[in-house]
């Protein structure tokens, strides 16, 4: 097999795809690839898979990427009855049904175009089963983009998904050249885990922001200060996971602010766009009386969704201490952005320690309200004083673009395994 440049990437999030702000990793990391003669062809899945997806979001693949649209279908929603499927039917994920249909339409394309290649991005874990067998079938070296750790103590709660969990991550250090992951938290805890793979396996490639993408989206901003209404506007935007990411006590501190008049509806404005899962949140909103403080809005196109970004006075983060390991994608958009931001998650965590080195934000617990009701306010306050750091352009290893580089260096030196 010649010695190529070519990749075979297979990401199920990919555009068109809404609601994941996880997939624009693999659009700049496939870009820059063709951006530096590489030949790449993404492997992803039918649109019939996705929840939801927009026409507009195909204009951010650009033109000499390979596109292939495997098989796919969302358990949940294809195969259920009445609600209710069998528990085997969504492991390791609920996109099981895209491994036979990956695996065929992978080996379809290794065979016409030989790859020199392969890499599997995570959090869809089917995506690295793919990679694991079109890589044994072909012998073409394989990279794995596990981006956040995936078997846990405790995750996922599933034990049996735990076990498969672990077998991939076998699989992994055993036939992969690099595996990557997104901070040195993610780093440490895989060399504790697997103290007989050299360190130098492990390689940290953290998220970033999209330059290319923000220079675009500033020329649909008409006015610098250009702002959506006259009140106090807070946003959160991306999904809001019930066991990640839960608002509950976030949403409980704004009731008790909401009672003792601290604040009110006429003078601020909570938006949570996309958080996929509005029929638990909405009912929680009515029973505590806040659903004229907290707007939730439906998924939009991503530069109008970056566009909203700059357009609201300040921008929510919620994460657990389950995630200490991760800084969410939307973390490095927020800085790009530069407005304040209120990061409920622990100041400990990878996330916590990055926001607090930028001084752009107020941080607090995402499980205690008390703490929350004081640092919402103190938050407040200082948006209202202009009190926040909002004026520094932020360091260029923020960027995907400058995290791309050393992808394709990674990949590069990859393929010479062949």
């Amino acid at each position: 097999m010649k010695n190529n440049k070519s990749a075979l990437y297979i990401a199920y999030h990919y555009p068109p795809i809404l609601g994941s702000s996880g997939v624009h990793r693999s659009l700049a990391f496939t870009r820059f690839l063709s951006e530096n003669n590489w030949d790449v062809s993404v492997l992803t899945a039918s649109l019939k898979s996705y929840d939801k997806w927009s026409e507009e979001q195909f204009s951010l693949i650009p033109d000499n990427i390979k596109v292939i649209r495997a098989f796919a279908r969302n358990v949940a929603k294809h195969f259920s009855w009445r609600n209710k499927y069998l528990g085997i039917m969504a492991l390791p994920d609920n996109m099981q049904s895209w491994i036979i249909g990956g695996v065929l339409s992978g080996l379809k394309e290794i065979i016409k175009n030989k790859p020199s290649v392969i890499v599997s991005t995570y959090p869809i874990a089917s995506a690295h089963i793919i990679a694991y067998i079109l890589h044994k079938i072909s012998g073409i070296p394989w990279v794995a983009d596990l981006r956040d750790p995936m078997a846990q103590p405790g995750y996922p709660s599933s034990p049996t998904k735990r076990k498969i969990f672990k077998w991939i991550e076998r699989k992994i250090t055993k036939h992969c050249t690099n595996a990557i992951i997104t901070t040195p938290g993610a780093k440490q805890f895989y060399i504790e885990k697997f103290p007989h793979v050299n360190q130098a396996f492990w390689q940290v490639i953290p998220n970033g922001y999209d330059e290319k993408i923000f220079n675009e989206v500033a020329s649909l901003i008409s006015e610098p200060n250009e702002k959506i209404n006259d009140k106090i506007t807070l946003l959160h935007s991306g999904v809001i996971y019930p066991s990640e990411r839960d608002p509950t006590s976030f949403f409980q501190a704004l009731a008790e602010l909401k009672k003792e008049n601290k604040i009110s509806a006429e003078k601020i404005e909570i938006r949570l766009r996309a958080t996929g899962h509005e029929h638990l949140y909405l009912p929680l909103l009515k029973s505590l009386d806040i659903e004229d403080l907290v707007k939730l809005e439906p998924p939009i196109d991503y530069k109008e969704a970056l566009k909203e970004m700059f357009m609201v006075d300040g921008l929510l983060l919620f994460q657990s201490e389950g995630c200490n390991y991760q800084i969410p994608a939307k973390t490095y958009e927020y800085i790009r952005v530069q407005k304040p931001i209120l990061a409920l998650t622990p100041i400990e965590g990878d996330t916590g320690q990055l926001l607090f080195t930028t001084r752009l934000c107020e941080i607090a617990p995402l499980k205690n309200s008390v703490i929350i009701k004081d640092t919402f306010l103190n938050y407040i306050s200082r948006l209202v004083k202009n009190d926040f750091n909002t004026n520094d352009v932020p360091p260029e290893q923020y960027s995907r673009q400058y995290h791309a580089r050393r992808f394709v260096e990674l990949v590069d030196i990859s393929r010479e395994d062949l």
